[in-house]
């Protein structure tokens, strides 16, 4: 099978490989261009060791043909198998790419056959296409290092958890609306005692079995109710710590009112950890990019392309939303006050949207050089 010209691999001295992961067995496709051909080699999953033995032993075959030093070039798509192997792969003097399997070009029919073999050939082109200078044929994930990606855990187990709390709470109140009661809120002070005196709508005790359901009910929620407290500590710990070191992004946003430490260490551990080039790719980090629709005589706005981070896109519109609360007299809010002056709640929707994607560029500006949002203030020391 054709793949591409093998005389620019040749002259950058490079053989290509993709892996195309899955629980069953890894596939590991290899190209090399002294060849012109593609071997394929199914790896038990895991097994990491033997990969490399597969791409060393593709890489001295290469420089006995081409009499040269031989690099490798690899790459698979960002899976539930996170970033461990890429790292593995660095670590051993392989090039490795995390391509984002979104941005993969896939064949439009109705019925398009697909298997691993078909997946595999395709990232092999892509990442040939890739090194070749097209750009556009994929995107890249940036990958994290072990300690960057170590740090999202407290605040991704947070929301974890407020999601349970959440559905604990609905259903205790859900449980005991169908005995007609509405005024009971479990995580309220002194809960357990208000629980021991209720009575249904019509003056009984509550059957002996919903009790014990809703015992059941309120201790999960105890226990989740205490972990948010310990999770809450761990992360208030390291906010604390970074006061000290006014060069993290955490220590510069939690300075500006509007924003709080969870809303601060979100946008410290979720995005500002890297570089962005420019603030398209800020934006675009954060799905607020605009994805317009402008073919022959159809002409119209899709919103925005939510292709980003949602928990980062989730965290700045509640902080647009503090932001106009807080900061009312900075030109941001100013900004939303005088495009929404005659607006109904749809029009604040859609602008509440414009002030987070402008409100990011702002904090980038502020985190990275240091500038201040015009008008802003900041908190008392």
């Amino acid at each position: 099978m054709w793949i591409a010209p093998p005389d620019a691999l040749i002259e950058c001295a490079r053989i290509c490989a993709a892996i195309e992961l899955s629980k069953k067995a890894w596939l590991l496709a290899i190209y090399r261009p002294s060849l012109d051909r593609t071997s394929q080699h199914r790896v038990k999953p895991g097994d990491a060791a033997n990969l490399l033995a597969l791409l060393e032993r593709a890489r001295r075959q290469e420089e006995r043909a081409l009499g040269q030093t031989i690099g490798i070039g690899c790459c698979y798509e960002a899976s539930y198998d996170g970033f461990w192997l890429h790292r593995q792969l660095e670590a051993a003097g392989v090039e490795n790419f995390v391509i984002d399997p979104t941005s993969l070009l896939v064949n439009r029919r109705a019925r398009r056959a697909k298997t691993d073999r078909i997946d595999v050939r395709g990232l092999l082109r892509s990442l040939i296409a890739w090194l070749r200078g097209d750009k556009d044929v994929c995107r890249m994930v940036h990958p994290p290092s072990s300690v960057e990606e170590d740090a999202r855990r407290t605040h991704r187990e947070r929301q974890r958890l407020i999601k349970e709390r959440i559905g604990h709470v609905n259903r205790i109140k859900g449980l005991l609306a169908t005995q007609g009661i509405y005024d009971y809120h479990p995580i309220h002070q002194h809960h357990r005692q208000r629980f021991a005196e209720l009575t249904t709508a019509c003056g009984e005790p509550l059957p002996p079995r919903l009790r014990q359901e809703l015992e059941r009910e309120l201790t999960r929620l105890q226990l989740v109710l205490d972990q948010i407290r310990q999770v809450e500590a761990e992360r208030d710990a390291v906010l604390e710590a970074s006061r000290h070191d006014q060069t993290t992004a955490m220590a510069q946003l939690i300075k500006l009112k509007s924003i709080g430490p969870e809303a601060a260490t979100i946008l410290d551990r979720e995005m500002f950890y890297r570089n962005f080039a420019n603030r398209r790719q800020v934006a675009a980090y954060a799905g607020l990019t605009p994805s317009p629709f402008d073919s022959g005589v159809k002409n119209r706005d899709q919103g925005i392309s939510k292709a980003g981070n949602a928990l980062v896109r989730k965290t700045l519109i509640e902080i647009a939303w503090m932001w106009l609360r807080w900061q009312p007299d900075s030109a941001l809010s100013q900004w939303f006050k005088q495009r929404t002056t005659h607006q109904k709640s749809r029009g604040l929707r859609i602008n509440i949207v414009a002030l987070a994607r402008k409100l990011l560029l702002a904090l980038w500006r502020f985190v990275t050089t240091g500038v201040v949002p015009e008008g802003a203030v900041l908190k008392a020391a």
